[in-house]
């Protein structure tokens, strides 16, 4: 269905140096690119003390299909959070996408990543580990990806995607909707938490390739990330009332 709105998120924390140029790409790409579909950007700042907000309002006004959403707390997930269930109380039954403002995954990869969604599959997930995607970083984070993925696999028995934590992705907002209640994190481990319970609930998951240059700046602490992921993990592994909420089931 290409009638569908589209709703796309820009989670922003502290980073007015470089949030204006990925709005103006981003606006660029869509009006380009996405002419047949009804779409529109929304910036989410979430606990920026940088001025990230004002140059957020400043797009908004500039540019018609631009808005902002501020939130004091700082968080991925919070903001994402925030936004779907705006959307979703205003009626909107599209597609909600969100990528990093660094915009590391290449554009081009936007078309093909709503076109999984609009032939069915309820969230859509770009991929670095997928064998056609082309990805250029540092051996070090390359290592941690695929550590943090294998022990998806061993721990919590993912099946149906192989890398959670990549910020591009497109979800069938009802299907988001939902899941929310049921997601405790709202900090970077959210992904995984959504994905995790798509899968449980048996819900469609389609990986597409893309490519992907690491940024020269990153605003994720990746210690502080990686215990936080952990036990996010751990409380998935414990925690059965979440399955039972989604599927009706214990969890296997």
């Amino acid at each position: 269905m290409r009638d569908e709105k589209v709703t796309v998120v820009l989670p922003a924390r502290n980073e007015a140096d470089r949030l204006a140029e990925s709005v103006r790409r981003l606006d660029h790409f869509c009006r380009g690119n996405l002419h047949d579909r009804d779409w529109h950007i929304l910036v989410a700042v979430n606990g920026s003390d940088d001025g990230t907000e004002h140059i957020a309002e400043l797009m908004s006004r500039r540019l018609g299909n631009v808005g902002t959403l501020v939130l004091q707390s700082p968080g991925r997930g919070g903001a994402l959070r925030r936004a779907a269930t705006l959307a979703a109380s205003g009626g909107d039954t599209g597609i909600l996408v969100y990528m990093d403002v660094d915009l590391s995954t290449d554009l081009r990869a936007l078309p093909a990543l709503l076109e999984a969604v609009s032939a069915g599959a309820d969230i859509a997930v770009g991929s670095r580990r997928h064998k056609r995607s082309q990805v250029t970083r540092s051996p070090a984070r390359t290592a941690l990806t695929a550590g943090y993925n294998t022990m998806l696999r061993l721990f919590l028995r993912v099946r149906t995607f192989s890398d959670a934590q990549c910020g591009f992705k497109a979800f069938r907002l009802p299907a988001l909707a939902s899941l929310l209640p049921h997601v405790h994190d709202n900090g970077w481990f959210f992904d995984t938490e959504v994905l995790f319970l798509a899968e449980r609930a048996g819900m469609q998951i389609a990986e597409i390739p893309i490519h992907w240059v690491e940024a020269r700046r990153s605003s994720v602490d990746i210690p502080s990330t990686i215990l936080e992921n952990l036990a996010g993990m751990a409380r998935l592994r414990l925690s059965r009332s979440s399955m039972v909420a989604i599927t009706g089931k214990q969890a296997r």
